[in-house]
């Protein structure tokens, strides 16, 4: 099994990271592969809503958010990574956030996870924004015993938030029992029955 995390701090092995790593090392101890691609320093576009995706099931900018499609076409989990900008997703995590959980055929019912780092604040909004993206594609979100959220100006800050810490490694445990889980009730139990989305907007 193999899990595509995604950094989106500019800082390659900086606060955000540092959460990642936590989860990861847990993950890697039950056997779980992990691929850390690492895009909060890249200049990624916004998506502009031309739905080209929908027709060839990529994005119409060839970048780093097609290359994650075609990773997660073999991830049996998606680990997301932020730290917090004006109490939110960092910029060019968002873009690429949006057009991957668009553009991106293959995430349905594959686990996922999310981790935030703030120096002090904005940790509980950012980490809704992200599981929001969750939520959107029928992804089973993996639990810690408290919001994934580490705190520190610097890696080494993070690593003396010992609850940060601890809630990592929890959610590093929950996410590899989760995927194992699914992974043993494929042949088991069917996946959900999907229906044709219904779009519809309230002006008439």
């Amino acid at each position: 099994m193999k899990v595509l995390a995604i950094n989106g701090s500019p800082h390659e092995q900086g606060c955000t990271y540092t959460a990642i790593r936590l989860v990861a090392d847990e993950l890697e101890k039950q056997g779980i592969e992990t691929e850390i691609v690492q895009v909060g320093k890249l200049p990624v576009r916004s998506c502009i809503g031309c739905r080209a995706c929908k027709e060839g099931k990529r994005c119409v900018f060839d970048d780093i958010v097609n290359e994650c499609i075609d990773k997660s076409k073999d991830a049996d989990g998606i680990l997301l990574g932020s730290p917090v900008y004006y109490s939110g997703i960092a910029g060019s995590m968002k873009c690429f956030l949006d057009r991957f959980f668009y553009a991106g055929p293959y995430l349905h019912y594959k686990v996922g996870a999310a981790v935030v780092s703030a120096r002090r604040a904005g940790t509980v909004e950012t980490f809704q924004q992200l599981n929001n993206y969750f939520n959107l594609r029928n992804i089973v979100i993996a639990p810690s015993h408290y919001w994934n959220e580490v705190h520190g100006s610097n890696a080494e800050d993070v690593m003396k938030d010992e609850e940060g810490v601890q809630i990592m490694r929890t959610l590093g445990r929950n996410m590899a029992w989760l995927l194992k889980m699914m992974e043993y009730g494929k042949n088991a139990v069917p996946l959900p029955e999907q229906e044709e989305v219904i779009h519809t907007n309230f002006i008439r």
